[in-house]
C-alpha cells in the first residue's frame, strides 16, 4: 500500500516542470488575452494607468467600425486564398527538392544545398527593391500572383524535407521500387509521400502562419483596396491624427481567430499523421 502510494506521488522534478510549463503557457497566452481586452474597450483604455486587464462591452461595436472602414471579410478571404495556394505549392516543391537532395546523386548536389541554406541568413529587406522591380517588369504588381510567387521557394521547407526523407525513407525501399519499374515520380507519389505526412503537417503550419502574418511584401505590392490581404487592410485603419486602438485591435482579434482554428486543425492532422507513420 505504502509503496503504491509513493509511486503515485509526483516527483519534485515533475512538479517543477508542470509549474514551469503552466507559467510559460500563461505568458504566451497573455498577449492574446490583452488584445481581446483592448478590442472590447475604448481607445483611451490603451494608455490608461494602471492598465486595463478586464474585458469591456464594446467588442461588437468596435468590430462594426472595422466593417465600415474596410472590406474585412473580402480581405480575410484573400489572405486565406493566398496562404492556401502558397502552402500547397511550397509543400510540393519542398518535398520534391528534399527527396532529390536526400536520395539522388548529381553534380554539385552539396554545393546547391548549402547555397539554398545560405539564403536563409539574408534579411528579406535587402532583396525588397530588386524583387519589386522584377515583379514590376513581369507585370504582376497589385496582383496576388505577384505576392505569392516570392514565397514558393522555401529554404527551410527544403531543409526539413531533406532531413525527414533521409531519416524516414529507406534506400532499400527505393531500390526495390526501381527494380519493379517505378519511375522517380511514382516512387515520390506512392512511397515517399505517405511516409512524410508528419513533415507535411509541420511544414504546412509553419508556412501558412508565416505567410498570414507577413506584411512588408504584401504592403509593397498591393495597391488596390479590392486586392488587400487582411494584414494590409488592417494597416489601412491607422490614421496619423486619430488612431482608434479599440477598433484596430478588434479587427486584429477577429483576424486572428481563423488562424487559430486552422492551426488547431493542422495540429490534429500532425498528431494523427505521426500515429499513422508509427503504425506503418
Amino acid at each position: 500500500m505504502n509503496t503504491a502510494a509513493k509511486k503515485r506521488k509526483p516527483s519534485m522534478g515533475k512538479v517543477f516542470v508542470y509549474l514551469f510549463l503552466t507559467l510559460a503557457s500563461a505568458l504566451s497566452l497573455f498577449p492574446f488575452y490583452w488584445m481581446f481586452v483592448m478590442a472590447t474597450q475604448t481607445s483611451s483604455a490603451y494608455n490608461s494607468i494602471p492598465p486595463t486587464i478586464t474585458p469591456g462591452n464594446l467588442l461588437v461595436e468596435n468590430f462594426q467600425k472595422v466593417l465600415l472602414q474596410i472590406d474585412f471579410f473580402g480581405a480575410l478571404w484573400t489572405s486565406f486564398l493566398l496562404c492556401t495556394i502558397v502552402t500547397l505549392v511550397v509543400l510540393f516543391i519542398s518535398s520534391l527538392a528534399g527527396f532529390a537532395f536526400a536520395k539522388f546523386h548529381f553534380p554539385a548536389k552539396n554545393f546547391l544545398f548549402i547555397t539554398i541554406l545560405l539564403t536563409m541568413i539574408i534579411p528579406p529587406q535587402l532583396g525588397l527593391i530588386p524583387q519589386y522591380f522584377l515583379i514590376a517588369k513581369a507585370g504582376l504588381l497589385d496582383t496576388l500572383s505577384g505576392v505569392m510567387i516570392l514565397f514558393f521557394l522555401n529554404p527551410l521547407g527544403i531543409f526539413l524535407m531533406r532531413q525527414y526523407v533521409s531519416d524516414s525513407v529507406p534506400d532499400e525501399l527505393i531500390e526495390a521500387a526501381k527494380l519493379d519499374g517505378c519511375s522517380n515520380f511514382k516512387i515520390y507519389r506512392s512511397i515517399v509521400l505517405p511516409i512524410i505526412l508528419p513533415a507535411f503537417a509541420t511544414l504546412g503550419i509553419i508556412v501558412f502562419t508565416a505567410v498570414w502574418g507577413e506584411f512588408l511584401w504584401q504592403f509593397t505590392i498591393l495597391r488596390d483596396p479590392e486586392n488587400y490581404t487582411i494584414q494590409v487592410a488592417l494597416a489601412s485603419l491607422s490614421n496619423t491624427f486619430n488612431v482608434d486602438f479599440g477598433m484596430i485591435l478588434s479587427g486584429v482579434f477577429w483576424a486572428t481567430v481563423p488562424l487559430i482554428i486552422i492551426f488547431l486543425l493542422f495540429n490534429r492532422l500532425f498528431i494523427s499523421s505521426i500515429a499513422e507513420g508509427s503504425v506503418k
